[in-house]
């Protein structure tokens, strides 16, 4: 079973292809600058070289139609023909009240474009993705799988803001949380490092990365997460200012003469990473490069976003009460090894102990690692997210009718058995260069044991 996923954005569509049969990634790539000049597809093929390919995109449409061009390419493709996909998956940062992935049909666009107001900057590219990919694959199923999933199992006392009721009940003014793919993931491959049952479980998952995100998991469900009605509250972020004193708005609005529509661009596109470097670097490692170096705003940068996840962890534990373990993940969540340090520095006295050694070594591209000292109450991991098969085994189980909302359902991720064998054989190679990265590695490969048991 083939299974295409689309992520569509204002002017890009991310894709990947997987096979369920053989439970690996055949290839990801993206279209990139739709409807801009100087559109162009690239794509990465495992042992392979990369693709890239000029052509100008007016559309969503001319953007899909060139992806599924070069996915049936003799030279550069995947697949035999269109016919062999079983299913197309679509990606919704924004899925409202949404519990679970649903199979598209008209009554499931009408209600995302219901609630596109609440994610503008996200769904409506979606719904243009989903429109053009069913025009040009009729025959073809199509499942939204939503990003906001997961946090359906929040309490009220966590999702509920202290505004008007109506607000609520007419306008759907609530937190929904985002990353939950990667939380249920993550979290759940915890769970297996730890040796227990999800449902014995509680986390914190701190999914780092251009955007980022913490979430509180009690017994393997969202109980409180960082993000609220849209991704711009919880952390600071590479653009986004994250928790703010929203009266900043309106006293900046009257001082400017700026209208909402420019704020609400200032809080998401300059702010953040980028405005505390003085709008200069938005990728953290960027800015990491700058604090090594010795610019002051850049370590300022560090300093406040670091500070701001420990806070956020800090008021999770008294949340959950009982803390089993704290995962890393997301781009920088998984390779920036100072990030990591400076968030975690000084929760010693919590049971949360890091180890320097594991956390500099830990090669996490390549392998789940485990990062606490021996003596830590509080278990660190740094977990390398998969969404892509949290969205794939959706789709392969609504086509085959067995599918039900997450705390109902198994992933294949939960056994013991389950291994990424594309990124073993990756972390394999890696340790043949530097042997010190076993130090870090759990759930390790077979081939790998021997030689750690040595």
């Amino acid at each position: 079973m083939i299974i295409l996923f689309l992520n569509c954005g204002s002017s890009s569509v991310k894709y990947s292809v997987y096979d369920w049969n053989q439970k690996r990634s055949l290839c990801a790539g993206a279209v990139e600058r739709i409807g801009i000049d100087g559109s162009f597809i690239s794509q990465d093929r495992n042992g392979y070289p990369s693709f890239e390919l000029k052509r100008n995109c007016k559309d969503h449409k001319d953007a899909i139609n060139l992806v599924i061009e070069t996915l049936t390419d003799k030279e550069h493709g995947v697949i035999e023909n269109i016919n062999v996909i079983s299913a197309v998956g679509h990606r919704i940062v924004h899925g409202g009240k949404f519990a679970k992935s649903v199979i598209v049909d008209d009554k499931v666009i009408e209600e995302l474009k219901n609630i596109s107001d609440l994610a503008p900057l996200h769904n409506p590219a979606h719904i243009m993705g989903i429109e053009a990919a069913r025009s040009l694959l009729p025959n073809v199923t199509h499942v939204c799988v939503m990003d906001t999933a997961f946090h359906q199992t929040m309490p009220a006392s966590s999702y509920m803001y202290a505004l008007p009721r109506e607000w609520y009940t007419k306008y759907q003014i609530r937190r929904y949380g985002f990353h939950g793919s990667s939380v249920l993931y993550t979290s759940r491959r915890a769970a297996v490092l730890l040796g227990k049952n999800v449902d014995e479980v509680n986390t914190i998952v701190c999914h780092i990365g251009a955007g980022a995100s913490v979430t509180a998991v009690k017994n393997g469900q969202c109980l409180d997460t960082s993000m609220g009605l849209t991704p711009l509250e919880g952390l600071v972020m590479g653009t986004r200012s994250g928790d703010m004193d929203p009266s900043i708005c309106f006293y900046m609005m009257e001082k400017l003469g700026t209208k909402p529509e420019e704020m609400y661009k200032i809080l998401n596109k300059k702010s953040g990473m980028y405005a505390l470097t003085g709008d200069r670097f938005a990728d953290q490692r960027d800015v990491r490069k700058g604090a090594a170096e010795g610019d002051e705003l850049c370590k300022l940068a560090l300093d406040v976003e670091s500070y701001r996840v420990k806070k956020y962890i800090g008021a999770y534990m008294a949340a959950l009460g009982r803390l089993d373990a704290i995962v890393f993940t997301a781009g920088v969540g998984e390779r920036a090894t100072n990030i990591r340090e400076m968030i975690l520095k000084g929760l010693e006295n919590f049971g949360i102990v890091l180890d320097e050694e594991r956390n500099n070594c830990a090669d996490t591209n390549k392998a789940e690692c485990l990062i606490s000292a021996p003596e830590s109450k509080v278990k660190i991991f740094v977990i390398p997210t998969d969404e892509e098969i949290v969205g794939v085994q959706d789709i392969v189980a609504l086509l085959a009718g067995t599918y039900d909302v997450y705390t109902k359902f198994r992933y294949i991720f939960q056994e013991k058995e389950y291994r990424n064998k594309l990124r073993d054989a990756a972390f394999i190679e890696e340790v043949k260069k530097r042997p010190f990265l076993l130090k870090a590695a759990v759930n390790l490969p077979e081939q790998l044991k021997q030689k750690e048991n040595k």
